[in-house]
């Protein structure tokens, strides 16, 4: 008995350790295991390792920590387990992380509600809930958060009105609402307060109701304004005019009705924003507005016509024929000088050609030449005279025009040197005797002699007099080609200064390019590409943007290039092992163009610039094939950062279903702006200095974002693009 109190001791003791070891978890780590209890379903183990035994949280995935002045432990700052497949509910007790910063939970199977508790953790700017499962109305308690500045709760089930109450979120910069089962109609006085909103997209609900005309009141937006896919009805506000000019409109698929206004930015929008509503007209739509019927004139108000003799009506009568004779036949005279005047206009202009400044004036150079001569790449000409010196026949130079001039022969004793070679030919600068240098890029032999290499050389032709007509200071000139048997030849202006690629990497004893120089190259490649997509109302589209086909010249102004090229190939039907350039029964015998003999068996691989559905094969060319490559260059103008950062192994963010090959920088871009990381940790360091441009960097980087948004048909055309960064800088 003497020993019982002995032992009691030891058993006290050993429950006081024990209790000790299970309360040395700090707060933090016990909340976070509530979150590790609500999920039901963890099949990748993303929790497994979340240990009660540790002390602190701050070692397990998806957990970010930092020290707090007065706390002897580090606190928890960010909570992020994403796309996981957990399966569960958000529980209360994580709004009792106080200093909890970021809570990133996007692509997960969690469904109930969003507590209304998640209002404590007071330090919350960030909050991805996108992609779950979770239903209910919206968690208005979430706008009390004094510094919430991004809020994603997209791809839910969420559902009930869009409450008043949302006006309380006046920190808000992003909000994302689309795809969820909202309804009802907007309440008015929401968005005025919300004077800081950068990003809003409610599209895919069940919203109706008119359009709020204080959305107008956003002064802080850019990118695009989604409220497409609802039941929005009457007429599109006037008010959406005050909007921004870089915000691209998205009211697709709504049941607006009347005539579009053209006012403000409503003006600069392009007809895919107002698509699928069937009672819209007006410009951009081809709908024409049916004007009311003139009223009636007031009864009584015509005075009677004087009575009149019968010989005064007649005479009357008989003059008044008389003047409308006269008038008539001068008239149709008119129209027939017209007529004779415009056709000899447009045929002197089919055959003169123009050098143009970069002052914008006619001179030497590049400049505002912008017009584009009638003919199509995919269409051969139907007049044997509309452009005389296009028209040749096989083993001959063939200019596109007066103005460019020398002989075959010339080219040849010319001296010439290797820009560079690909699966497209290998390109030559060759400077003629009067001392003008061109681009000679040399597809190959092949595809000439017998009936279907005459018919390819008619294909040819055609296509490349489309291409020559097309001009634009800011898309490379094609001057001449030379077809026969054995040679194909693309003669073009040369550009001296090298590409955008070499540019953007830096060139020994160069140094990098200024912010004014990327945008003023960014605004040059938009207005060319705008352009070619809408050049003579013929829809062109380039196929393969990427800086090392964006040339700069002097003066860092850009000419797109290779333009047609590719259809240009197909014709030749050459592959991309190419003989040399000069064989023994080369009709080019004696040139002084070197030869290089491409590698056999080898090949180019896709463009990493390529839109995600153009690598689907078999997929139809389009425009926004365009948009998305163009984006990815302004990404790469704005990071200085390859499209391509990591192998597709290592990427994160959100995938995209069936678009597997969506570029590392795209993702390392939106996910930088999902998590509100600084300006300076995106931005090139070589403009960093330039704390001055810091409005133009971000309408810059919301361009580059629509435009590389993975659905086609929410990518803006290029001439809204063009216009919106036109706008900046000046």
């Amino acid at each position: 008995m003497t020993n019982l109190p002995c032992h009691l001791f030891l058993l006290l003791l050993l429950n006081s350790l024990f209790l000790y070891k299970t309360i040395a978890l700090s707060p933090d780590g016990l909340a976070l295991l509530a979150f590790k209890s609500a999920v039901s379903n963890d099949p990748q183990s993303s929790l497994a390792t979340w240990n009660e035994n540790d002390a602190d949280p701050c070692h397990w995935p998806g957990i970010s920590c930092a020290n707090v002045t007065g706390f002897s432990y580090p606190r928890v700052v960010g909570l992020a387990v994403a796309q996981r497949n957990l399966t569960g509910y958000i529980p209360s007790e994580l709004g009792s992380l106080l200093f909890l910063r970021r809570l990133n939970l996007h692509g997960n199977n969690l469904s109930g509600t969003v507590p209304s508790d998640l209002a404590n953790a007071s330090s919350l700017h960030s909050l991805f809930l996108y992609g779950n499962s979770l239903t209910g109305p919206f968690p208005s308690a979430l706008c009390n958060l004094p510094r919430l500045q991004n809020l994603d709760l997209s791809f839910n089930s969420l559902s009930g009105a869009i409450p008043l109450d949302l006006r309380n979120c006046r920190q808000l910069q992003r909000l994302l609402l689309s795809h969820n089962n909202f309804f009802g109609k907007i309440p008015s006085g929401v968005w005025p307060e919300m004077t800081g909103l950068v990003q809003l997209d409610l599209s895919s609900n069940q919203l109706n109701g008119s359009i709020p005309p204080d959305f107008g009141q956003l002064t802080s937006l850019g990118g695009t304004l989604n409220l497409s896919h609802n039941h929005f009805s009457g007429e599109i506000p006037a008010e959406l005019g005050k909007l921004p000019s870089t915000v691209s409109l998205d009211l697709r698929f709504n049941d607006l009705t009347g005539e579009i206004p053209q006012s403000g930015s409503l003006a600069n929008q392009g007809p895919t924003a107002f698509l699928n509503n069937p009672g819209l007209c007006g410009f951009p739509l081809q709908i024409i507005c049916q004007n009311q019927p003139p009223p009636a004139p007031p009864i009584n108000q015509t005075p009677a016509p004087p009575v009149q003799s019968v010989s005064q009506k007649k005479g009357l009568r008989t003059n008044l024929i008389i003047l409308i004779s006269i008038a008539d036949a001068a008239g149709v005279a008119l129209i027939g000088i017209a007529m004779v005047y415009i056709y000899w206009k447009i045929k002197d202009r089919d055959n003169e050609w123009c050098v143009c400044s970069s002052k914008g004036k006619p001179g030497a150079g590049g400049g505002m030449c912008t017009w584009c001569v009638n003919g199509g790449v995919n269409m051969e000409s139907t007049d044997g005279e509309e452009e005389e010196d296009g028209e040749g026949k096989e083993g001959e130079l063939v200019a596109m025009d007066k103005g460019f001039r020398f002989e075959l022969d010339e080219l040849l004793r010319s001296s010439a040197y290797v820009l560079g070679k690909g699966g497209k030919g290998i390109v030559y600068k060759v400077v003629v005797g009067s001392g003008i240098p061109v681009a000679v890029r040399r597809l190959g032999g092949g595809g000439g002699g017998d009936t279907g290499g005459q018919q390819r050389y008619k294909e040819f032709a055609a296509e490349a007099q489309a291409i020559g007509r097309v001009r634009h200071p800011n898309v490379v000139r094609l001057r001449a080609f030379y077809w026969s048997q054995d040679e194909k030849l693309l003669i073009s202006d040369f550009i001296p200064n090298g590409n955008l690629a070499t540019a953007l990497r830096g060139r020994s004893g160069h140094p990098k390019l200024p912010w004014s120089n990327r945008l003023k190259i960014a605004k040059g490649v938009a207005r060319g590409l705008a352009h070619l997509h809408d050049c003579n109302q013929r829809k062109y589209v380039h196929g393969d943007i990427k800086p090392s086909n964006i040339l700069l010249d002097g003066e860092c102004n850009p000419h797109i290039s290779d333009f047609g090229l590719n259809n240009l190939v197909s014709i030749t039907g050459n592959t991309t092992d190419m003989p040399p350039f000069l064989g023994p029964q080369s009709s080019l015998a004696g040139s002084a163009l070197p030869s290089m003999k491409k590698s056999s068996g080898s090949f180019e691989k896709p463009s990493p610039y390529l839109a995600p559905e153009a690598r689907v094969p078999g997929a139809r060319p389009t425009q926004k094939w365009d948009v998305y490559s163009f984006g990815l260059v302004l990404m790469e103008l704005l990071t200085g950062k390859p499209p391509e950062l990591a192998s597709p192994s290592t990427s994160s963010g959100l995938q995209i279903p069936g678009l597997e090959h969506v570029p590392e920088l795209v993702r390392w871009v939106k996910k930088g702006f999902e998590d509100g990381r600084p300006l300076a940790e995106m931005l090139d360091p070589a403009v960093l200095h330039e704390s001055h441009v810091k409005k133009e960097v971000i309408s810059t980087f919301h361009v580059a974002l629509a435009c590389t948004d993975g659905d086609p048909e929410q990518r803006p055309r290029m001439k809204t693009v063009s216009d919106n960064l036109d706008k900046l800088g000046s």
